[in-house]
């Protein structure tokens, strides 16, 4: 193997290494497991969230493998489950962005420099498991598939197809990579008949011809709307999107210089657009606009001579792999003790939780009173709910229902909770606190 070649691989190694060293559990994620957990169970899809109190009837639930894998994931491991399968998703999607760099006669430093660089921009998407993790390689492999029929048009083209019917089994983001491939089919090959197969193959899930109402609920759902959480947009009082800024200008400015083709600068743009108005989408733009910065980047390829310096490069991964094996899993929920007791003190009366202490309730076998999916609920309880997690006055009414709450150590709602008269401590750990009715 060349050293150049070693480079590239390294960059490679050393992301997906970093992930499983440093990537948690987040928001969106253990909900699926639960949901996965129930379907395995009963062996049959339900049509409500089964471990919510708040109505949730007539639910359509499309993203059924994706709930099933994330509970096998689970039951393998827990949080370290999840956590491995992130960094296979990393190192997965890191190797098609440098099939797709090579493709394009980047330099393998020039793919290197830039596959370091993508972790920094897309650090929420590559180190927080969330139920984006299967869209992370299946967008890679979607553009890549793309590139090579723009560089050779063939019949592989109808890959598009089969892959857009399994990624919408698993994840909404699906949607982001159809707009690509319909910019592509329509500006670039003009092939008609695949685009409109592709768009059939979204509604090959178990929900059939209401698929489409599983993403219209999504995409109108309070949180979309708010833009809340996960749906926030680009910031610059937040520092991962002032870092995502500082990565993805210079790699637009030397995709510019590969002169892109036009189906590649709409979509460009469109997803330059679509990442200030939600700012965890940026992940596609790093993505995409990765293969032709790479390749617009002039950079001399390292030396023989520095063989052995690129080669003692290679502990950087093997030290990280041994640290994630090594460590714990951030505790990102409360311990098992403080569930425990929270549930004691509810006595069989749903909880009320913040997002992910709902999801880790709901995957110990626990009802709460509202929990991921949140757009299956009707949007006056999705309302109130995010007015209780922002710490709003609104959301005391929610208060009214329920005696026994359980939320994040500094989060907007414990922050209030601290403050009413009506509720005490009850116990804490590193991070949550349990707070009960003071009567």
């Amino acid at each position: 193997m060349r050293v150049e070649s070693r480079l590239s691989w390294l960059a490679v190694a050393a992301g997906a290494a970093l992930s499983a060293s440093v990537a948690a559990v987040g928001a969106d994620a253990r909900w699926l497991a639960a949901l996965g957990g129930v379907i395995a169970r009963a062996g049959r899809i339900p049509s409500s969230i089964p471990y919510t109190a708040a109505p949730s009837h007539d639910w359509v639930n499309v993203p059924v493998l994706g709930e099933l894998v994330f509970h096998a994931l689970w039951s393998l491991g827990a949080d370290r489950g999840l956590i491995a399968a992130q960094a296979l998703a990393v190192a997965a999607t890191l190797a098609l962005l440098l099939r797709d760099m090579r493709a394009a006669r980047a330099t393998d430093t020039a793919c290197a420099l830039v596959l370091v660089a993508i972790p920094f921009a897309a650090a929420s998407s590559l180190f927080v498991v969330r139920a984006q993790m299967f869209s992370l390689p299946l967008f890679a492999l979607l553009v890549l598939l793309l590139r090579s029929d723009a560089r050779a048009p063939s019949r592989r083209i109808w890959l598009v197809v089969p892959l857009v019917a399994l990624w919408s089994n698993l994840h909404g983001a699906v949607l982001a990579g159809l707009v690509v491939a319909t910019v592509y089919l329509v500006l670039q090959r003009r092939a008609f008949g695949v685009l409109v197969a592709s768009w059939a193959a979204l509604f090959a899930t178990p929900a059939l011809g209401r698929t489409g109402d599983y993403y219209w609920n999504v995409l109108h759902s309070e949180p979309a709307a708010s833009g809340f959480g996960l749906w926030a947009p680009l910031s610059w009082h937040n520092p991962l999107d002032v870092l995502l800024v500082a990565v993805v200008v210079p790699m637009l400015v030397l995709a510019a210089r590969t002169q892109p083709r036009r189906w590649e600068l709409v979509c460009l743009a469109v997803l330059a657009i679509s990442s200030i108005h939600v700012a965890r989408n940026s992940v596609w733009l790093v993505f995409f606009v990765a293969v032709p910065a790479a390749a617009g980047l002039r950079v001399r390829e390292v030396s023989a001579s520095r063989r052995l310096l690129v080669a003692s490069a290679w502990l950087v991964p093997l030290v990280l792999l041994v640290a994630a094996f090594s460590r714990a899993p951030v505790q990102s929920v409360a311990g098992p003790a403080l569930r425990a007791k929270a549930a004691g003190l509810a006595a069989g009366v749903p909880l009320l939780a913040d997002a992910e202490d709902a999801e880790q309730l709901a995957l110990d076998g626990r009802r709460v009173w509202i929990a991921n999916p949140i757009d299956a609920f009707p949007r006056r309880d999705q309302r109130l709910y995010l007015d209780w997690l922002q710490g709003r006055p609104a959301g005391d009414r929610l208060l009214r229902r329920h005696d026994v709450v359980l939320v994040i150590v500094d989060s907007a709602a414990q922050r209030r909770l601290s403050q009413m008269r009506g509720f005490r401590e009850a116990g804490r750990d590193a991070a949550a606190v349990l707070y009960v009715r003071a009567s």
